[in-house]
This record gives structure tokens, sequence and C-alpha cells, in this order.
């Protein structure tokens, strides 16, 4: 796994916050994602293509929607970081709030 690919790709705040939502390990369709996260389809689908690509979600067309997930076979190392990471960015939140 490219390492920074990794970071890269939850750099972006949008991804980021994407990324937190489907970190629980259920299932998200895109719908969901763009109404928590205010954007449209398109941009959301790009962000979700960047996640996949990176090799941090799966995804599966159910009719006209697609569904990600946290890819279940991410080495330990990675899940730890993206773990780490949000951690971190739950408490810039919190502070800045």
């Amino acid at each position: 796994m490219d390492l920074s690919k990794t970071l890269m790709a939850i750099s972006e705040p949008t991804r980021l916050k994407a990324i937190q939502i489907v970190w629980d390990g259920g299932e998200h369709c895109v719908c969901e994602l763009m109404d928590q996260l205010d954007t449209s389809q398109s941009r959301m689908s790009r962000h979700m293509k960047v996640l996949r690509e990176a090799g941090l979600v799966l995804d599966r067309r159910d009719a006209q929607w697609v569904r990600y997930r946290r890819n279940p076979d991410l080495p330990r190392s990675v899940q730890h970081m993206i773990d780490a990471i949000m951690v971190v960015a739950d408490n810039n939140e919190k502070m800045a709030a």
C-alpha cells in the first residue's frame, strides 16, 4: 500500500469526513454521504473514487446508487494510522467549536 497516496487521499476535508462515516464498518450509500457532507453527487463520487483508488474503501453498485464500506483488508498499520488521524481531527473540531 502506497502511504503517500493514502495520506493524500485523506488530507482533503470532505474525504476525511467521508472516511469517518464509513469507518464504522457499515455500508453507506453515496446518497447518505451527500446528505451528511452537503455536497453534490458528482463531487461525492469523485471524492470516493480517490478513497477507493487509495485502497481505503470498497464499493458496490446497488441499482442507481453506489454503496461504500471500509476496506476490511487494510494492513493493521494503516488502520491504526487512520484511527489516530480521526482522533486528532475530532479533537480539532471540538477545540474549534
